[in-house]
Order: structure tokens, then C-alpha cells, then sequence
């Protein structure tokens, strides 16, 4: 049995972690507040469908022009072509890592992955603008090294180590008894992997891609310094070798030149809403796929 004491410090315990818990709602709350409120303002200089349909971001043009529709490709480009890269090094690295190395080198590559996801996007940065991108003029001839396709390929490698990481765990929290069902009834290893641990891992490996996905999106300085900066419409596939200016870029690169409460102050903290709920889509998105994996799998809702 408990005692009196035993069930205090229990209390104390229960509800020192339920303020902590809405603290972080709080956070999150003050965050929508603020963006709203600073954001909203723009609407009464341009109109919705203008602000998120306009080919043109000219915010020194008298009168401006706030169109985010080039800043929001550029966002997609960038954020599509970094899934092509992180999503078959992530997750085959995961499968690696847990389905085929040995313990020794999976004691040695785990911890390597987790280190480079601790490594700050600004060390990405500069390695993108002073390797990658001259390394990517040179070889395709391009005008200029940062382009599109060099804030993919850096994002990418930054947004590896966290789907490995995720997908990984993931596959460790197959049943062993599955895999051992399969190679009962015949199956080979090939066909157990494919067949069986990756759909029932399906649920944590959905999460790691949209997990990416979401830092992919959200990444500021390395898209400043590697996709140079250029607020223009995409017009055809070349664009992806061409600068771009995706939308955090541009909240990074004119923030501290607008004018406090301006229609361009206003229309940078509507960018920052857009993304903000851009980015609780993919958060709600990966939860409610993987709860459809562990209620289909039945471990859990």
C-alpha cells in the first residue's frame, strides 16, 4: 500500500508535468496570436486571392506588389526535390542499419547519423555555397551554382539523418514473431522485408518522411544561402537548375529591412502563418497515419 506521503510527492509529480505539458500549448498558442495578429494586416492592403496567387514579389515598387505564388513554388521545388534524396538514403539506411549490418557496424553508423542530425543547418550552409555549389556550376554548366537544385540536394542530405533515425526506430518495433512467421511459411529474406517488416513498419516510416518533409519546408539559412535568392516564377523544368527564393529565405533576408508594422512587415508574418500551418498539416498528417498503422496492427491507438 501507499503511503500518505508516497501519494503527495505523487500529486506533486502530476501536476508539476501537467503544467509543463500546458505550458508548451501556451507557446504554441502565443505563436498563432502573434503570427495572426501581425499577419492579418496585409489582407487590408491586398486581397487574399492576390497575396496567395500573385506571380510577383516586388516590395519596393511604388505601388508593392505582395504575390507569393513564385515563393511558394520555389518552396515546393526546393522541398519536393529534397524527398528524392532523403527518402531512399533515409529509409535505406534505416533498412541497413536494422534488417542487414552487423552489430558492430551498426554500432558505429547509428551514432555517426545522429551526430550529422545535430550538426546546424549554417555548417549545411556553407557547405552547400563554398562545395556544392561550384561544384554543381562547374559539372553542369550553369551560370550560377546556387540554384533550386543545390537547396534540394543540401536539404536532402540535412533531412537524412532524421528519417533514418525515425524509420529505423521504427523497424526495431516490428515483432520478432513476424518475421519469423514469414520465414516459416517460406518466405525468403528478400520477401520478408518487402512483404511483411516495411508494411508493418509503414506507420513510423510515414512519420519520417513527412517528418522530414516538415524540416525540409521549414529550413531558413541554408535555403538563403545555397538557392540564390531570386524571387522569380518558375516557367518550366530548367527552373529547377535557376535561382529561387523559397518563403523562409525571404522572411530571413528582408525582416530586418522592413519598416516596424508596414503592409511589408504585415505581408512577411503572413508568409510565416502560411508556413506555420504548412507545417502543422504534415505534424497532424504523420500522427494520424501512424495511429491508422498501430490500430490496424492492433499495438496500440
Amino acid at each position: 500500500m501507499f503511503k500518505p506521503k508516497s501519494r503527495s510527492i505523487e500529486k506533486i509529480y502530476h501536476w508539476v508535468f501537467s503544467l509543463l505539458a500546458f505550458t508548451s500549448l501556451a507557446f504554441l498558442v502565443g505563436i498563432m496570436l502573434i503570427l495572426f495578429k501581425e499577419g492579418l494586416p496585409i489582407f487590408k492592403h491586398v486581397k487574399l486571392f492576390s497575396f496567395v496567387f500573385g506571380q510577383a514579389w516586388y516590395q519596393t515598387f511604388d505601388p508593392p506588389e505582395y504575390g507569393i505564388l513564385p515563393l511558394a513554388l520555389a518552396s515546393i521545388m526546393v522541398t519536393v526535390g529534397a524527398l528524392f534524396v532523403c527518402v531512399p538514403l533515409g529509409v535505406g539506411s534505416a533498412l541497413f542499419l536494422n534488417e542487414l549490418a552487423s552489430y558492430r557496424v551498426r554500432s558505429v553508423l547509428k551514432p555517426l547519423i545522429e551526430i550529422l542530425a545535430g550538426i546546424p543547418s549554417i555548417v549545411y550552409g556553407f557547405f552547400g555555397m563554398v562545395i556544392v555549389a561550384p561544384l554543381l556550376q562547374e559539372t553542369l554548366n550553369l551560370p550560377v551554382g546556387q540554384t533550386a537544385f543545390t537547396g534540394s540536394l543540401i536539404l536532402g542530405i540535412m533531412a537524412t539523418p532524421t528519417v533514418c533515425s525515425i524509420a529505423e526506430d521504427a523497424l526495431g518495433f516490428v515483432p520478432k514473431s513476424f518475421r519469423e512467421a514469414s520465414f516459416a511459411v517460406g518466405a525468403n529474406r528478400w520477401q520478408t522485408l518487402t512483404k511483411v517488416v516495411i508494411p508493418a513498419a509503414g506507420s513510423g516510416i510515414s512519420t519520417a518522411v513527412i517528418l522530414g518533409m516538415s524540416r525540409a519546408v521549414g529550413e531558413t539559412m541554408t535555403v538563403l544561402m545555397v538557392t540564390g535568392g531570386a524571387a522569380v516564377m518558375p516557367n518550366s523544368f530548367s527552373s529547377f537548375f535557376a535561382p529561387v527564393r523559397p518563403m523562409t529565405s525571404t522572411i530571413a533576408a528582408e525582416m530586418g529591412e522592413t519598416v516596424f508594422g508596414s503592409a511589408h512587415y504585415s505581408a512577411l508574418f503572413a508568409i510565416g502563418l502560411i508556413l506555420f500551418f504548412f507545417t502543422l498539416l504534415f505534424n497532424i498528417a504523420a500522427e494520424l497515419i501512424s495511429r491508422r498503422f498501430r490500430v490496424k496492427l492492433g499495438i496500440g491507438r
